[in-house]
């Protein structure tokens, strides 16, 4: 039987980090690492409990950072194009080899890698890693690369701007410039002639805010003139088949793809198609930001699931701060309809503000309708990040990444939500506040229902707010009602995006039993979140009631063979 994918997001690097005097902008010798071998059953084991089905193990491969591990044959990077003491895990400098960071024993970080693979399958779940095929670190090296394979850049010709035989873009005769301190002397960080920055920075001269610590990647475009060279195969095109099978080869389930619109959709066409060759069962999730793409990515490109960020994320971020009608979700589902199952939908991930901060709701609390939402309007993936589920509210400015609502990706740094919750490796609730206990419990009911209930995972949408829109009892302002059905069950579902309680008396249209043949009158149903149960009227003309607490939501089921007709 599927099962609806639940994505857990996690930072190795500051997941199992235990320090509990972490210093801002301190280094690794000063604020500590979390490791691999941290990650162990136990901790597998209450991730899975939480409904999870992925856990995406976000920076592990080997990127740019400060700290020095030369003594390990690991070459080591200018500090001036490194964001950050941790450096930024999508700056890659080797994509064949595992942070060191990450490691007990630096020489075996690969296999410290595989090992948690392992434990991870063990425990039931798949294991997903980054892929990243924009842009590289500014000085890429691969020192773990299987013999025969060159790095990027090494037969390149600079004195081309571009080049279809050349792994990068090049802005000849002219001295990487950017308006960030690059040192001087000995300690200076030189590139001659400079290549262009990952964010499509074809100059010598990116500012503070571009992604001046990477290097834009060339898949065969020109972009002086926009005219594609795809044919023969691109070098870049090879060499990055090559690494996707390396990581599927080592057990990885999934590949979460850094950017995947700043790269040719003919590239993933062709790639995808190849790694599913060999390994079916591998899952590729874009990251995307535009809607007018959604399709083409999904039949052309061939992924499996693309963020909806500007689509449902944006939306449910409206309405709670922005006054966004709740109405307005009807327009998410229209725009998705049809690829609502290729959806990976999130309320947090490492590029936004935590629910829970000042800048977004300010109280994790308020986050049971949103999750809702989310998580049960499609059969898609739904994702949660590393602490959303006890109400990380990223109150520290760790360093270079400053107070901004966010858990920094750029600096060593622990989380003292997270060291509650996992108790140095032996994970335990009764370290938990009341409200972080509380919470995690809404979020293992709510995805547990996701895990559980077929109508969530395999069954039909209908919204309700059509016929709700000058109910008196419902306002489409803050409440929102839908149901999922599959078969003889059918779930009714109803949030509350308000501080207030409501009751309501929801309409069910005649057009919802016939579409879904559901059988009219009354039955005993059960309330999925509460395990409440009572008797409802379910019949067109009789309203069904509901009760919402203050940014509550409900979810009633009933089985068809238990709806009796009313006498």
């Amino acid at each position: 039987m599927y099962r609806k994918p639940i994505i857990y997001q996690l930072i190795p690097r500051l997941f199992t980090n235990y320090n509990e005097k972490c210093v801002p902008g301190g280094s690794l010798a000063q604020n500590g690492s979390g490791k691999l071998n941290s990650i162990n059953k136990n901790i597998l084991d209450s991730i899975k409990a939480l409904g999870v089905t992925h856990v995406w193990y976000t920076g592990v491969l080997e990127h740019a950072h400060c700290s020095d591990y030369t003594e390990y044959g690991i070459v080591k990077d200018n500090p001036h194009v490194v964001k950050g003491l941790a450096g930024s895990p999508y700056a890659i400098k080797d994509y064949y080899d595992i942070d060191p960071d990450l490691a007990v024993n630096v020489p075996d970080r690969i296999k410290e890698f595989e090992a948690l693979v392992d434990r991870t399958h063990d425990a039931g779940m798949n294991v997903i890693i980054d892929f990243v095929p924009n842009h590289v670190a500014r000085r890429y090296h691969s020192d773990a690369a299987p013999a025969g394979v060159e790095d990027f850049g090494a037969h390149d010709d600079n004195n081309l701007g571009f080049s279809p035989k050349n792994n990068f873009y090049y802005i000849t005769r002219q001295l990487f410039a950017p308006s960030v301190d690059m040192g001087s002397g000995k300690q200076a960080y030189i590139e001659f002639p400079a290549k262009a920055t990952g964010n499509d920075c074809f100059t010598a001269f990116p500012g503070q805010c571009d992604w001046y610590d990477t290097v834009k990647l060339n898949y065969g475009i020109d972009y002086a003139n926009g005219s594609h060279h795809f044919s023969p195969v691109p070098d870049t095109w090879n060499k990055m088949l090559d690494i996707l099978k390396y990581w599927a080869s080592k057990g990885v389930d999934g590949f979460r793809c850094d950017m995947a619109h700043m790269v040719p959709l003919e590239f993933w066409q062709w790639a995808i198609a190849a790694v599913k060759q060999h390994y079916p069962h591998v899952k590729f999730i874009a990251e995307l930001y535009d809607t007018g793409l959604y399709r083409s990515f999904i039949s052309v490109g061939g992924f499996d699931y693309l963020y909806d960020k500007v689509n449902l994320y944006d939306t449910l971020r409206g309405i709670q701060t922005a006054n966004y009608s709740a109405a307005q979700i009807t327009g998410c589902w229209q725009t998705v309809e049809g690829i609502g199952g290729n959806m990976l939908n999130f309320l947090e991930n490492h590029d936004e503000q935590r629910f829970g901060s000042k800048f977004y709701a300010g109280d994790a609390a308020k986050v049971i309708p949103s999750l809702v939402v989310s998580s049960m309007i499609g059969t898609g993936a739904m994702m949660i990040y590393m602490g959303q589920e006890l109400g990380e509210a990223a109150k520290e400015a760790e360093g270079y990444s400053g107070y901004d609502g966010r858990t920094t990706i750029y600096d060593y740094w622990s989380l003292e939500t997270l060291r509650r919750w996992l108790n140095s490796g032996a994970p335990s609730e009764a370290n938990l506040t009341e409200r972080q206990q509380w919470l995690r419990s809404k979020y293992a009911a709510i995805l547990g229902i996701c895990n559980r209930e077929q109508a969530i995972a395999n069954g039909r949408f209908f919204d309700l707010m059509y016929v709700n829109y000058e109910n008196p009892t419902l306002n489409p302002h803050r409440q929102y009602v839908f149901m999922r059905n599959l078969a003889e069950e059918t779930l009714i579902i109803a949030v509350n995006f308000s501080a207030d309680s409501c009751d309501m008396a929801v309409n069910l249209p005649t057009h919802a039993f016939e579409m879904l043949q559901i059988p009219q009158g009354k039955a005993t149903m059960t309330e999925l979140l509460t395990n409440r149960k009572a008797t409802k009227h379910i019949a067109d003309g009789k309203p069904f009631e509901v009760f919402l607490e203050p940014w509550g939501a409900a979810v009633w089921k009933v089985n068809h063979r238990n709806i009796k007709p009313i006498e």
